[in-house]
Protein backbone atom coordinates (compact mmCIF):
# COMPACT_ATOMS: atom_id res chain seq x y z
CA UNK A 1 0.00 0.00 0.00
CA UNK A 2 0.88 3.20 -0.81
CA UNK A 3 2.27 5.36 1.85
CA UNK A 4 2.56 9.26 2.07
CA UNK A 5 4.14 11.82 4.31
CA UNK A 6 2.08 12.76 7.22
CA UNK A 7 0.62 16.81 7.03
CA UNK A 8 -2.03 18.98 9.13
CA UNK A 9 -3.81 21.55 9.12
CA UNK A 10 -4.10 22.15 12.53
CA UNK A 11 -0.44 23.70 13.48
CA UNK A 12 0.93 27.37 13.48
CA UNK A 13 4.33 28.98 11.67
CA UNK A 14 5.43 32.17 13.02
CA UNK A 15 7.30 33.43 10.13
CA UNK A 16 9.29 36.76 11.14
CA UNK A 17 9.32 39.19 7.55
CA UNK A 18 11.54 42.54 7.01
CA UNK A 19 9.90 44.80 5.17
CA UNK A 20 12.98 46.57 4.01
CA UNK A 21 14.59 43.09 3.04
CA UNK A 22 11.47 42.50 0.78
CA UNK A 23 12.55 45.56 -1.32
CA UNK A 24 15.62 44.08 -2.99
CA UNK A 25 18.18 46.23 -4.45
CA UNK A 26 18.19 45.87 -8.38
CA UNK A 27 14.61 45.89 -9.15
CA UNK A 28 12.21 47.94 -10.13
CA UNK A 29 10.48 48.47 -6.97
CA UNK A 30 13.82 49.32 -5.14
CA UNK A 31 14.44 52.21 -7.60
CA UNK A 32 10.62 52.79 -7.64
CA UNK A 33 11.07 53.41 -3.68
CA UNK A 34 14.40 55.48 -3.74
CA UNK A 35 12.69 57.83 -6.22
CA UNK A 36 9.82 58.59 -3.88
CA UNK A 37 11.54 58.78 -0.90
CA UNK A 38 14.35 60.88 -2.15
CA UNK A 39 13.52 62.82 -4.59
CA UNK A 40 10.06 64.07 -5.44
CA UNK A 41 8.26 66.91 -3.88
CA UNK A 42 5.88 65.12 -1.86
CA UNK A 43 5.05 68.61 0.64
CA UNK A 44 2.91 69.52 -2.29
CA UNK A 45 0.12 67.02 -1.26
CA UNK A 46 -0.08 68.92 2.43
CA UNK A 47 -2.79 71.39 0.88
CA UNK A 48 -4.83 68.32 0.44
CA UNK A 49 -4.76 68.04 4.17
CA UNK A 50 -6.81 69.82 7.03
CA UNK A 51 -6.02 66.94 9.87
CA UNK A 52 -3.24 68.99 11.52
CA UNK A 53 -5.26 69.80 14.85
CA UNK A 54 -8.00 67.57 14.78
CA UNK A 55 -8.78 64.33 12.39
CA UNK A 56 -7.72 61.39 12.15
CA UNK A 57 -3.88 60.83 10.22
CA UNK A 58 -3.52 60.26 7.02
CA UNK A 59 -1.68 57.67 5.18
CA UNK A 60 1.76 59.05 3.63
CA UNK A 61 1.24 60.27 0.50
CA UNK A 62 4.39 58.65 -0.27
CA UNK A 63 3.11 55.03 0.22
CA UNK A 64 0.04 55.87 -1.60
CA UNK A 65 2.18 56.88 -4.51
CA UNK A 66 4.77 54.01 -4.35
CA UNK A 67 1.66 51.61 -4.02
CA UNK A 68 -0.57 53.34 -7.25
CA UNK A 69 2.46 53.41 -9.70
CA UNK A 70 3.98 49.98 -8.34
CA UNK A 71 0.16 49.09 -9.23
CA UNK A 72 0.77 50.23 -12.73
CA UNK A 73 3.97 49.04 -13.51
CA UNK A 74 2.33 45.53 -13.01
CA UNK A 75 -1.18 46.59 -15.26
CA UNK A 76 -2.97 47.02 -12.10
CA UNK A 77 -5.39 49.91 -12.29
CA UNK A 78 -8.28 48.69 -10.36
CA UNK A 79 -8.07 50.14 -6.52
CA UNK A 80 -9.87 47.16 -5.10
CA UNK A 81 -7.63 45.02 -6.64
CA UNK A 82 -4.46 47.18 -4.95
CA UNK A 83 -6.10 47.04 -1.70
CA UNK A 84 -5.74 43.21 -1.62
CA UNK A 85 -2.17 43.05 -2.90
CA UNK A 86 -2.13 45.29 0.12
CA UNK A 87 -2.94 42.28 2.46
CA UNK A 88 -1.72 39.54 0.06
CA UNK A 89 1.15 40.16 -1.65
CA UNK A 90 4.46 40.87 0.20
CA UNK A 91 6.27 43.65 -2.06
CA UNK A 92 2.74 45.37 -1.70
CA UNK A 93 2.90 45.05 1.54
CA UNK A 94 6.46 46.12 2.19
CA UNK A 95 6.18 49.06 -0.22
CA UNK A 96 3.01 50.53 1.52
CA UNK A 97 4.35 49.34 5.16
CA UNK A 98 2.13 46.68 5.94
CA UNK A 99 -0.97 49.76 6.09
CA UNK A 100 -3.25 48.20 4.15
CA UNK A 101 -5.27 50.96 2.76
CA UNK A 102 -9.19 51.02 1.79
CA UNK A 103 -9.89 51.00 -2.02
CA UNK A 104 -11.62 54.17 -1.48
CA UNK A 105 -8.61 55.88 -0.06
CA UNK A 106 -6.68 54.75 -2.96
CA UNK A 107 -9.51 55.42 -5.54
CA UNK A 108 -10.19 58.94 -4.47
CA UNK A 109 -6.26 59.68 -4.48
CA UNK A 110 -5.48 59.04 -7.78
CA UNK A 111 -8.86 60.77 -8.90
CA UNK A 112 -8.04 64.09 -7.07
CA UNK A 113 -4.23 64.39 -8.08
CA UNK A 114 -4.94 66.86 -11.28
CA UNK A 115 -3.33 69.41 -9.39
CA UNK A 116 -0.29 67.51 -8.17
CA UNK A 117 0.60 65.57 -11.42
CA UNK A 118 2.13 67.89 -13.17
CA UNK A 119 4.95 68.76 -10.68
CA UNK A 120 4.94 64.95 -10.00
CA UNK A 121 6.18 64.22 -14.02
CA UNK A 122 8.04 67.50 -14.12
CA UNK A 123 10.55 66.52 -11.25
CA UNK A 124 10.83 62.35 -12.83
CA UNK A 125 11.67 64.18 -16.29
CA UNK A 126 14.46 66.23 -14.20
CA UNK A 127 15.69 62.93 -12.37
CA UNK A 128 15.64 61.59 -16.40
CA UNK A 129 17.61 64.79 -17.50
CA UNK A 130 20.09 64.63 -14.88
CA UNK A 131 20.72 60.87 -15.70
CA UNK A 132 21.71 62.09 -19.65
CA UNK A 133 18.56 59.97 -20.89
CA UNK A 134 17.04 63.06 -22.82
CA UNK A 135 18.97 64.06 -25.90
CA UNK A 136 16.70 67.64 -26.81
CA UNK A 137 17.53 66.90 -29.95
CA UNK A 138 14.42 65.51 -31.50
CA UNK A 139 10.87 64.91 -30.14
CA UNK A 140 7.89 62.85 -31.62
CA UNK A 141 4.21 63.39 -30.94
CA UNK A 142 0.99 61.47 -31.52
CA UNK A 143 -1.47 59.88 -30.04
CA UNK A 144 -2.98 56.48 -28.89
CA UNK A 145 -6.87 55.98 -28.41
CA UNK A 146 -7.97 54.05 -25.33
CA UNK A 147 -11.19 52.96 -24.17
CA UNK A 148 -12.97 54.56 -21.17
CA UNK A 149 -15.15 53.43 -18.28
CA UNK A 150 -18.05 54.34 -20.90
CA UNK A 151 -20.53 52.41 -22.96
CA UNK A 152 -20.86 52.70 -26.66
CA UNK A 153 -24.66 52.11 -26.10
CA UNK A 154 -24.86 55.25 -24.45
CA UNK A 155 -23.74 57.48 -27.18
CA UNK A 156 -25.63 59.32 -29.50
CA UNK A 157 -27.24 62.96 -29.75
CA UNK A 158 -30.40 63.99 -27.90
CA UNK A 159 -32.44 63.08 -31.25
CA UNK A 160 -30.56 59.69 -31.11
CA UNK A 161 -31.19 59.43 -26.80
CA UNK A 162 -34.64 60.30 -27.71
CA UNK A 163 -35.40 57.71 -29.64
CA UNK A 164 -34.19 54.97 -27.94
CA UNK A 165 -36.28 55.93 -25.30
CA UNK A 166 -39.16 55.89 -26.97
CA UNK A 167 -38.21 52.35 -28.33
CA UNK A 168 -37.73 51.61 -24.70
CA UNK A 169 -40.85 52.68 -23.67
CA UNK A 170 -42.86 50.79 -26.44
CA UNK A 171 -41.26 47.75 -25.51
CA UNK A 172 -42.11 48.39 -21.67
CA UNK A 173 -45.63 48.56 -22.87
CA UNK A 174 -45.76 45.58 -24.78
CA UNK A 175 -44.73 43.31 -22.14
CA UNK A 176 -47.30 44.74 -20.11
CA UNK A 177 -49.69 44.44 -22.21
CA UNK A 178 -48.75 40.70 -22.90
CA UNK A 179 -49.13 40.21 -19.36
CA UNK A 180 -52.66 41.91 -18.94
CA UNK A 181 -53.46 39.63 -21.41
CA UNK A 182 -52.51 36.16 -19.63
CA UNK A 183 -53.87 37.06 -16.62
CA UNK A 184 -57.17 36.57 -18.83
CA UNK A 185 -56.16 33.57 -19.32
CA UNK A 186 -55.19 30.02 -17.33
CA UNK A 187 -51.90 29.65 -18.96
CA UNK A 188 -49.45 32.22 -17.53
CA UNK A 189 -46.43 30.85 -17.11
CA UNK A 190 -44.59 32.04 -13.74
CA UNK A 191 -41.41 31.80 -14.43
CA UNK A 192 -41.54 33.79 -17.74
CA UNK A 193 -43.44 36.25 -15.73
CA UNK A 194 -40.38 36.75 -13.09
CA UNK A 195 -37.90 37.01 -16.46
CA UNK A 196 -39.98 39.59 -17.90
CA UNK A 197 -40.47 41.64 -14.57
CA UNK A 198 -36.70 41.79 -14.32
CA UNK A 199 -36.64 43.19 -18.23
CA UNK A 200 -38.87 45.86 -17.21
CA UNK A 201 -37.07 46.73 -14.07
CA UNK A 202 -34.03 47.22 -16.77
CA UNK A 203 -35.53 49.02 -19.32
CA UNK A 204 -37.43 51.40 -16.37
CA UNK A 205 -33.51 51.89 -15.31
CA UNK A 206 -32.46 52.71 -19.12
CA UNK A 207 -35.52 55.23 -19.57
CA UNK A 208 -34.66 56.61 -16.18
CA UNK A 209 -31.20 57.57 -16.97
CA UNK A 210 -32.24 58.49 -20.19
CA UNK A 211 -34.95 61.06 -19.64
CA UNK A 212 -32.66 62.57 -16.50
CA UNK A 213 -29.49 63.19 -19.26
CA UNK A 214 -32.26 64.99 -21.88
CA UNK A 215 -32.83 67.21 -18.93
CA UNK A 216 -29.88 68.33 -17.88
CA UNK A 217 -27.71 68.04 -21.08
CA UNK A 218 -27.35 70.03 -24.30
CA UNK A 219 -25.98 68.28 -27.49
CA UNK A 220 -22.17 68.94 -28.23
CA UNK A 221 -21.12 71.04 -30.55
CA UNK A 222 -18.18 69.88 -33.21
CA UNK A 223 -16.26 72.74 -35.27
CA UNK A 224 -18.99 73.03 -37.72
CA UNK A 225 -21.42 74.25 -35.40
CA UNK A 226 -23.72 71.01 -35.79
CA UNK A 227 -24.65 68.14 -32.87
CA UNK A 228 -22.01 65.67 -32.49
CA UNK A 229 -22.38 62.21 -30.17
CA UNK A 230 -22.50 62.87 -26.54
CA UNK A 231 -22.11 60.01 -23.99
CA UNK A 232 -24.65 59.36 -21.07
CA UNK A 233 -22.08 57.71 -18.73
CA UNK A 234 -19.23 59.98 -19.72
CA UNK A 235 -20.04 63.09 -21.99
CA UNK A 236 -16.07 64.15 -22.21
CA UNK A 237 -14.90 60.66 -23.74
CA UNK A 238 -15.63 60.15 -27.62
CA UNK A 239 -16.67 57.37 -30.13
CA UNK A 240 -13.57 57.02 -32.50
CA UNK A 241 -12.23 54.68 -34.91
CA UNK A 242 -8.88 52.55 -33.86
CA UNK A 243 -6.96 49.85 -34.46
CA UNK A 244 -8.63 47.82 -32.32
CA UNK A 245 -12.13 49.06 -33.96
CA UNK A 246 -14.60 51.55 -32.75
CA UNK A 247 -13.99 52.63 -29.10
CA UNK A 248 -15.74 54.78 -27.04
CA UNK A 249 -12.77 56.39 -24.92
CA UNK A 250 -10.00 59.44 -25.19
CA UNK A 251 -6.86 60.11 -27.37
CA UNK A 252 -4.07 60.01 -25.19
CA UNK A 253 -1.58 62.45 -26.65
CA UNK A 254 2.46 61.84 -26.28
CA UNK A 255 5.84 63.76 -26.86
CA UNK A 256 8.66 61.78 -26.70
CA UNK A 257 12.48 62.63 -26.92
CA UNK A 258 14.40 59.89 -29.81
CA UNK A 259 17.46 59.17 -27.14
CA UNK A 260 15.38 57.09 -25.13
CA UNK A 261 11.52 57.41 -26.01
CA UNK A 262 11.44 59.38 -22.22
CA UNK A 263 7.93 61.35 -22.36
CA UNK A 264 8.55 64.79 -22.24
CA UNK A 265 4.65 65.66 -22.09
CA UNK A 266 1.21 64.15 -21.81
CA UNK A 267 -2.36 65.21 -22.35
CA UNK A 268 -5.74 63.40 -23.26
CA UNK A 269 -8.26 64.61 -25.22
CA UNK A 270 -11.76 63.53 -25.43
CA UNK A 271 -12.03 63.55 -29.90
CA UNK A 272 -9.95 61.30 -32.49
CA UNK A 273 -8.91 63.93 -34.32
CA UNK A 274 -5.49 65.50 -33.42
CA UNK A 275 -5.35 68.32 -35.32
CA UNK A 276 -6.24 70.61 -32.01
CA UNK A 277 -3.67 69.06 -30.13
CA UNK A 278 -0.52 70.08 -31.78
CA UNK A 279 -0.45 73.72 -30.10
CA UNK A 280 -1.21 72.63 -26.21
CA UNK A 281 1.55 69.99 -26.91
CA UNK A 282 3.97 71.96 -27.76
CA UNK A 283 3.54 74.67 -25.44
CA UNK A 284 3.30 71.93 -22.44
CA UNK A 285 6.45 70.79 -23.65
CA UNK A 286 8.17 74.09 -23.31
CA UNK A 287 6.67 74.52 -20.10
CA UNK A 288 7.81 71.14 -18.48
CA UNK A 289 11.45 72.00 -19.65
CA UNK A 290 11.06 75.77 -17.80
CA UNK A 291 10.03 73.74 -14.85
CA UNK A 292 13.23 71.37 -14.64
CA UNK A 293 15.45 74.68 -15.44
CA UNK A 294 15.61 75.15 -19.07
CA UNK A 295 14.98 78.77 -19.69
CA UNK A 296 15.82 78.70 -23.13
CA UNK A 297 12.88 77.70 -25.92
CA UNK A 298 13.64 73.99 -25.87
CA UNK A 299 12.45 73.49 -29.38
CA UNK A 300 14.62 76.35 -30.77
CA UNK A 301 17.17 74.14 -31.58
CA UNK A 302 15.36 70.49 -31.52
CA UNK A 303 13.55 69.12 -34.59
CA UNK A 304 9.84 68.00 -33.99
CA UNK A 305 7.77 65.09 -35.71
CA UNK A 306 4.34 65.13 -36.29
CA UNK A 307 1.93 61.98 -38.36
CA UNK A 308 -0.82 63.17 -40.43
CA UNK A 309 -3.07 63.29 -37.89
CA UNK A 310 -1.41 66.96 -36.94
CA UNK A 311 -1.31 68.32 -40.26
CA UNK A 312 -3.71 71.73 -40.78
CA UNK A 313 -2.98 74.09 -42.70
CA UNK A 314 -3.30 76.22 -39.16
CA UNK A 315 -0.70 74.06 -37.66
CA UNK A 316 1.53 74.57 -40.65
CA UNK A 317 1.13 78.52 -40.14
CA UNK A 318 1.60 78.23 -36.53
CA UNK A 319 5.05 76.11 -36.77
CA UNK A 320 6.54 78.41 -39.68
CA UNK A 321 5.04 81.82 -37.14
CA UNK A 322 7.17 80.16 -33.85
CA UNK A 323 9.90 79.48 -35.77
CA UNK A 324 10.22 75.47 -35.32
CA UNK A 325 11.97 72.84 -37.53
CA UNK A 326 8.72 70.84 -37.97
CA UNK A 327 8.52 67.48 -39.88
CA UNK A 328 4.54 66.95 -40.32
CA UNK A 329 3.35 64.36 -42.91
CA UNK A 330 0.26 64.90 -44.95
CA UNK A 331 -2.34 62.58 -45.66
CA UNK A 332 -0.43 61.98 -49.12
CA UNK A 333 3.02 61.77 -48.02
CA UNK A 334 3.16 57.66 -48.86
CA UNK A 335 1.75 57.91 -52.08
CA UNK A 336 4.22 60.44 -53.30
CA UNK A 337 7.24 58.46 -51.99
CA UNK A 338 8.53 56.54 -54.98
CA UNK A 339 9.19 53.86 -52.36
CA UNK A 340 6.59 52.89 -51.85
CA UNK A 341 5.42 52.96 -55.46
CA UNK A 342 4.98 49.13 -55.85
CA UNK A 343 3.47 48.89 -52.35
CA UNK A 344 -0.50 48.32 -53.31
CA UNK A 345 -1.86 50.42 -50.74
CA UNK A 346 0.19 53.30 -51.65
CA UNK A 347 -0.18 52.87 -55.27
CA UNK A 348 -2.09 55.98 -57.13
CA UNK A 349 -5.68 54.54 -58.45
CA UNK A 350 -6.00 54.00 -62.55
CA UNK A 351 -7.94 56.74 -63.70
CA UNK A 352 -11.42 55.84 -65.10
CA UNK A 353 -13.87 57.79 -67.21
CA UNK A 354 -16.32 59.02 -65.58
CA UNK A 355 -19.81 58.72 -66.68
CA UNK A 356 -21.20 62.42 -68.52
CA UNK A 357 -23.44 63.50 -65.22
CA UNK A 358 -27.22 64.21 -65.24
CA UNK A 359 -26.37 67.80 -64.20
CA UNK A 360 -24.96 70.70 -66.28
CA UNK A 361 -21.29 70.98 -65.38
CA UNK A 362 -19.50 74.80 -65.71
CA UNK A 363 -17.95 73.48 -69.26
CA UNK A 364 -21.64 73.37 -70.64
CA UNK A 365 -21.97 77.05 -69.65
CA UNK A 366 -20.74 79.53 -72.25
CA UNK A 367 -18.64 82.64 -71.06
CA UNK A 368 -17.03 86.02 -72.58
CA UNK A 369 -14.33 86.39 -70.58
CA UNK A 370 -13.56 89.60 -71.91
CA UNK A 371 -17.09 90.93 -71.79
CA UNK A 372 -17.69 89.37 -68.56
CA UNK A 373 -20.83 87.34 -69.50
CA UNK A 374 -22.30 83.94 -69.76
CA UNK A 375 -25.26 81.91 -71.21
CA UNK A 376 -26.71 79.14 -69.40
CA UNK A 377 -27.33 76.03 -71.59
CA UNK A 378 -31.16 77.61 -72.12
CA UNK A 379 -29.56 80.23 -73.93
CA UNK A 380 -30.08 83.06 -71.21
CA UNK A 381 -27.82 85.36 -69.64
CA UNK A 382 -26.29 85.26 -66.22
CA UNK A 383 -25.65 88.36 -64.37
CA UNK A 384 -22.46 88.39 -62.38
CA UNK A 385 -22.19 88.35 -59.04
CA UNK A 386 -18.84 88.15 -57.87
CA UNK A 387 -16.29 88.76 -60.06
CA UNK A 388 -12.93 88.14 -57.65
CA UNK A 389 -14.13 85.35 -55.83
CA UNK A 390 -11.36 83.44 -54.01
CA UNK A 391 -11.12 79.95 -52.50
CA UNK A 392 -8.64 77.27 -51.65
CA UNK A 393 -5.88 79.54 -53.43
CA UNK A 394 -7.72 79.80 -56.48
CA UNK A 395 -9.27 83.05 -58.43
CA UNK A 396 -13.08 82.85 -60.16
CA UNK A 397 -15.86 85.20 -61.44
CA UNK A 398 -19.20 83.77 -60.22
CA UNK A 399 -22.53 84.21 -62.07
CA UNK A 400 -25.78 83.61 -61.02
CA UNK A 401 -29.13 83.14 -63.00
CA UNK A 402 -32.57 85.01 -62.59
CA UNK A 403 -35.03 83.75 -60.48
CA UNK A 404 -37.38 84.64 -63.01
CA UNK A 405 -35.21 82.86 -65.81
CA UNK A 406 -34.88 79.83 -63.09
CA UNK A 407 -38.14 79.52 -62.18
CA UNK A 408 -39.94 78.01 -65.25
CA UNK A 409 -37.06 76.92 -67.22
CA UNK A 410 -37.61 73.32 -69.38
CA UNK A 411 -34.19 72.62 -68.00
CA UNK A 412 -34.12 73.11 -64.43
CA UNK A 413 -34.15 69.50 -63.87
CA UNK A 414 -30.80 68.83 -65.42
CA UNK A 415 -29.41 72.53 -63.87
CA UNK A 416 -30.51 72.44 -59.62
CA UNK A 417 -29.49 69.42 -57.94
CA UNK A 418 -32.22 70.51 -54.86
CA UNK A 419 -35.41 71.41 -56.73
CA UNK A 420 -35.71 74.03 -53.51
CA UNK A 421 -32.74 76.18 -54.94
CA UNK A 422 -34.43 79.44 -56.77
CA UNK A 423 -31.94 79.52 -59.09
CA UNK A 424 -28.05 77.90 -60.45
CA UNK A 425 -24.80 79.80 -59.80
CA UNK A 426 -21.43 78.64 -61.60
CA UNK A 427 -17.73 79.48 -61.25
CA UNK A 428 -15.26 79.42 -63.95
CA UNK A 429 -11.69 79.73 -62.27
CA UNK A 430 -8.73 81.57 -63.98
CA UNK A 431 -5.62 81.61 -61.71
CA UNK A 432 -4.50 81.02 -58.16
CA UNK A 433 -3.93 83.65 -55.70
CA UNK A 434 -0.36 84.84 -54.55
CA UNK A 435 -0.57 83.44 -51.40
CA UNK A 436 -1.19 79.77 -52.75
CA UNK A 437 1.70 80.26 -55.23
CA UNK A 438 3.39 79.14 -51.66
CA UNK A 439 1.27 78.31 -49.38
CA UNK A 440 2.80 77.11 -45.70
CA UNK A 441 1.33 73.84 -46.25
CA UNK A 442 3.01 73.66 -50.00
CA UNK A 443 6.46 74.48 -47.93
CA UNK A 444 5.77 71.54 -45.39
CA UNK A 445 5.49 69.30 -48.47
CA UNK A 446 8.59 70.11 -49.89
CA UNK A 447 10.34 70.06 -47.07
CA UNK A 448 8.86 66.54 -46.33
CA UNK A 449 9.65 65.25 -49.66
CA UNK A 450 13.61 65.88 -49.48
CA UNK A 451 15.74 63.30 -49.33
CA UNK A 452 16.97 64.73 -45.81
CA UNK A 453 13.44 65.45 -44.75
CA UNK A 454 12.42 62.02 -45.80
CA UNK A 455 15.34 60.30 -43.58
CA UNK A 456 14.37 62.65 -40.56
CA UNK A 457 10.71 61.38 -40.82
CA UNK A 458 11.33 58.29 -41.09
CA UNK A 459 12.78 58.06 -37.34
CA UNK A 460 9.43 58.93 -36.46
CA UNK A 461 7.93 55.41 -35.34
CA UNK A 462 10.44 54.25 -33.69
CA UNK A 463 10.45 57.26 -31.45
CA UNK A 464 6.63 57.90 -30.40
CA UNK A 465 5.36 54.18 -31.07
CA UNK A 466 7.49 52.36 -28.84
CA UNK A 467 5.83 54.15 -26.02
CA UNK A 468 2.29 52.89 -26.99
CA UNK A 469 3.43 49.59 -27.05
CA UNK A 470 5.54 49.83 -23.36
CA UNK A 471 2.35 51.46 -22.05
CA UNK A 472 -0.05 48.97 -23.29
CA UNK A 473 1.42 45.74 -24.82
CA UNK A 474 4.43 45.51 -22.06
CA UNK A 475 2.42 46.79 -18.98
CA UNK A 476 -0.61 45.92 -19.80
CA UNK A 477 -2.42 49.40 -19.20
CA UNK A 478 -4.89 49.31 -21.97
CA UNK A 479 -7.85 50.82 -20.46
CA UNK A 480 -9.00 53.89 -18.82
CA UNK A 481 -10.96 53.61 -15.32
CA UNK A 482 -11.90 57.00 -14.47
CA UNK A 483 -14.22 59.46 -16.07
CA UNK A 484 -14.32 62.82 -17.36
CA UNK A 485 -10.92 64.16 -18.87
CA UNK A 486 -9.53 65.94 -15.78
CA UNK A 487 -8.75 62.73 -13.93
CA UNK A 488 -8.30 60.63 -17.42
CA UNK A 489 -5.72 63.19 -17.79
CA UNK A 490 -4.42 62.43 -14.35
CA UNK A 491 -4.10 59.02 -15.33
CA UNK A 492 -2.75 59.19 -18.39
CA UNK A 493 0.10 61.09 -17.03
CA UNK A 494 0.44 58.40 -14.59
CA UNK A 495 0.59 55.85 -17.19
CA UNK A 496 3.79 58.00 -18.98
CA UNK A 497 5.18 58.71 -15.30
CA UNK A 498 5.60 54.77 -14.57
CA UNK A 499 6.75 54.24 -18.27
CA UNK A 500 9.49 57.38 -17.70
CA UNK A 501 10.50 55.47 -14.07
CA UNK A 502 10.87 52.43 -16.31
CA UNK A 503 13.41 54.19 -18.02
CA UNK A 504 15.28 55.43 -15.26
CA UNK A 505 15.66 51.77 -14.14
CA UNK A 506 16.89 50.48 -17.03
CA UNK A 507 19.45 53.11 -17.97
CA UNK A 508 20.15 55.51 -15.70
CA UNK A 509 20.18 52.71 -12.07
CA UNK A 510 22.03 50.43 -14.12
CA UNK A 511 24.50 53.37 -15.48
CA UNK A 512 24.76 53.84 -11.65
Amino acid sequence: MARYKHYSYAQTKLIPVSFKEQILSGSFEHALNHIIDNELPLSIFDKRYKNDETGAPAIDPAIMLKIVLYAYSRGITSSRIIERCCRENIVFMALSADTKPHFTTIADFVSTMDKEIGPLFSEVLLICDDMGLIGKEMFAIDGCKISSNASKEWSGTKQDFAKKQEKIEKAMDYILKKHRGEDKTEGSNLSMEEEEKRHIENLTKKSKKIKKWLSENEDRKGKSGNPIKSNITDNESAKMPSSHGVIQGYNGIAAADSKHQVVVHAEAIGSGSEQDSLKPMIEGIRDNFRDIGKDEDILKEAKLLADSGFHSTENMKMLDAEEIDGYVADNRFRKRDPRFESADRHKKPIKKEKPKGKYFAPADFTHDEERKKAICPAGKEMYLENANFQVKGLKGIVYKGKITDCRECSLRDKCLRNPKTKSRQVTFFYGKTKEADETHTQKMIKKIDSDEGRKIYSKRMGMIEPVFGNIRGTIGLDRFTLRGIKKVTTQWKLFCIVHNLGKIYRYGMAAT
